[in-house]
């Protein structure tokens, strides 16, 4: 689909705030490219070692093009938010970062892998492995209700940093308005992930990403909902998923936020009363932990396959 507009890596922030002044104005159902920056904001190329990472700047990493205005968006609307495409550069890189990520004790000094990204659906970890690119958006989300600045970091319940491996092209995501226009941004873009990014890092890599931006009435959902039409991954969910998702601080009640989520969610739409939506969520629907490492808040998915669906 041909984008109306563009915006480019220089139009970005590195924080959330609801009184940043928007790049771009649109209307409802409108197609817009971002343009994205790496997740250290343009600090690590292709030419670094490991000791580039001891002299990040943290206040420039994770920066997210916008935000874009949406004409007649109001609070307790949804944004629903099409990713119609995304255009990886040719390289990338993932790092261990001192002191960041689910081992960091474990793990204390730097280290940083670059890849070579030219070689179309996959990239080789040096001889011993393959992986498989599936490009996604690991950071969109809209402005939070309370004055800012705000950390990209933590994700939140408007969406943010989420990781979330399954917004891939072809996914719409909604997300909850809390300020008049919304103010979408976007950014932190990967090549392929892991669920949880273990290490703090996937691959990294800018990117451009085309989005259609649309919304809708009064239907905010209380944390991210999104739906896939084709599966990532093997197993049932081949038509893809329905998925929920629980963001905070503590991963049970993220599970628990998740699985309450879905069961409303299938009631509304297919008419499920609560206890036969929670039963067929415990037969069909798997809990993933999206992220893990952005702390104070993580992010646990509940996927529920499209296909068992009638």
């Amino acid at each position: 689909m041909r984008p109306a507009h563009t915006l480019h890596a220089a139009q970005s922030h590195a924080g959330w705030d609801r009184d940043l002044a928007p790049e771009l104005e649109v209307a409802p159902g409108t197609t817009i490219a971002l343009e994205t920056h790496d997740a250290s904001g343009g600090q690590l190329a292709p030419g670094n070692d490991a000791e580039a990472l001891t002299t990040l700047d943290f206040g420039r990493v994770n920066p997210t093009t916008g935000p874009v205005r949406i004409d007649g968006a109001q609070p307790g609307d949804a944004l629903a938010v099409r990713i119609e495409a995304l255009e990886p550069t040719g390289w990338g890189w993932t790092a261990n970062i001192p002191g960041f990520g689910l081992l960091a004790d474990d793990f204390p000094e730097p280290a940083l892998r670059h890849w070579d990204l030219t070689g179309g659906s996959s990239a080789a970890f040096g001889d011993a492995a393959r992986v498989p690119l599936r490009p996604f958006p690991g950071t969109l989300g809209v402005a939070p209700a309370e004055p800012g600045p705000h950390s990209v970091i933590p994700p939140r319940r408007v969406g943010g940093n989420m990781d979330t491996r399954d917004l891939v092209a072809g996914t719409t995501v909604w997300l909850p308005v809390e300020v008049e226009g919304a103010l979408f941004s976007l950014g932190d873009t990967h090549a392929a992930q892991g669920d949880g990014e273990v290490c703090g890092t996937a691959i990294e890599s800018p990117m451009t990403v085309t989005v259609t931006l649309d919304v809708v009435r009064g239907d905010a959902p209380h944390a991210p909902v999104f739906e896939t039409t084709r599966s990532q991954r093997d197993g049932e969910d081949r038509d893809g998923v329905l998925a929920t998702t629980g963001v905070g601080p503590d991963l049970f009640e993220g599970a628990k936020e998740a699985v309450r989520a879905m069961i409303e969610l299938l009631g509304r739409r297919h008419g499920l009363e609560p206890v036969d939506a929670y039963l067929l969520c415990s037969v069909v629907a798997d809990l993933r932990i999206s992220e893990i490492v952005d702390q104070p808040n993580y992010v646990v998915t509940c996927a529920f396959p499209r296909a068992v669906l009638t």
